[in-house]
């Protein structure tokens, strides 16, 4: 099974899912969102994540929404497609159909409400996933979603299953994330899935990012992975600290899905920032703080 191939300091797109007026999804401007992105030069998509409010769609929509990303890729960026869900059939439905509609490879998190009673649970969580995974499948490490972080010794277990190759951490916690890293071999891919802790943390080994704000500022992003790539030090921290890392810090006020949207909507890559319940778009204050934070990141480039 292979791995989906990206070079070092790829970045990936958790895009957002635009809703209509009447509140479906809107695909006409997501297969648009798409298109954009891949054309700023990113690395990769990755849709029904939690930025993409998977939580809020509909079994139906979520296919909808891997058809459309994966139509609108057209084979020129991998797809990494989310497939979270509580239960191992449920994980595995959604991996099969994430490889029925093309998508290059799956991402899975931990099971939401019920915790694991120990590492054990996680590794037989996963394991009966991947045992019969039709696509690669990338852990996903978010705790503050699933109530509990992956422990790094199931990272690096699983690593040596030929379905799982790779690993978004987005746990925030640096120790954890250096334990993984150093309890796999430089085959599995890691990305880093706080936007403001991914020059930080290239340093430490990982491979690149999965981050919301890729799809905002994209150029910010294609330029610190190539800033990466010449050993431009200079040029990435500044990138970290003058765009990057302020817009994130607005943005998690708000949470990333409505935050994202409202700043996407800015630039206008989607015609509207609509978010589903509990969700809310920010008010028009804040809106207009993101937009004046997004224009000063675009002017750090």
């Amino acid at each position: 099974m292979s791995d989906p191939e990206f070079r070092h300091g790829a970045v990936s797109s958790p895009i957002v899912t635009p809703f209509d007026a009447d509140g479906g999804v809107d695909v006409d401007a997501l297969a648009t969102h798409v298109e954009t992105l891949v054309d700023a030069g990113l690395d990769g998509v990755v849709p029904c994540g939690t930025t993409g409010e998977f939580a809020s769609l509909t079994d139906a929509e979520r296919r909808t929404v891997i058809e459309t990303v994966v139509g609108a890729a057209d084979g020129r960026v991998p797809v990494i497609a989310g497939a979270a869900d509580t239960t191992v059939s449920g994980v595995r439905d959604r991996l099969r159909f994430a490889a029925e509609a093309g998508a290059d490879a799956g991402l899975i998190t931990l099971p939401y409400y019920q915790t694991s009673t120990g590492p054990d649970g996680q590794r037989a969580f996963f394991e009966r996933v991947a045992d019969e995974s039709p696509v690669p499948i990338y852990l996903y490490d978010i705790p503050a979603t699933v109530g509990e972080p992956i422990d790094p010794g199931v990272v690096a277990d699983l690593a040596a299953h030929e379905s799982v190759v790779g690993l978004k951490d987005t746990s925030g916690d640096l120790s954890g994330l250096d334990a993984a890293l150093r309890g796999t071999p430089d085959s599995f891919t890691v990305f880093q899935g706080v936007d403001a802790q991914l020059y930080p943390t290239v340093s430490l080994g990982v491979d690149g990012g999965v981050n919301a704000l890729s799809q905002v500022i994209p150029e910010a992003f294609v330029a610190l992975r190539e800033a990466l790539r010449a050993g431009d030090e200079d040029r990435a921290l500044a990138l970290h600290r003058e765009a990057i890392a302020p817009l994130f810090a607005r943005c998690a006020e708000h949470g990333f899905a409505p935050a994202a949207k409202v700043a996407a909507a800015h630039r206008e890559f989607i015609p509207d920032p609509r978010v589903r319940p509990p969700l809310t778009v920010p008010d028009a204050a804040a809106r207009e703080a993101l937009a004046a934070d997004v224009d000063a990141a675009l002017d750090a480039v």
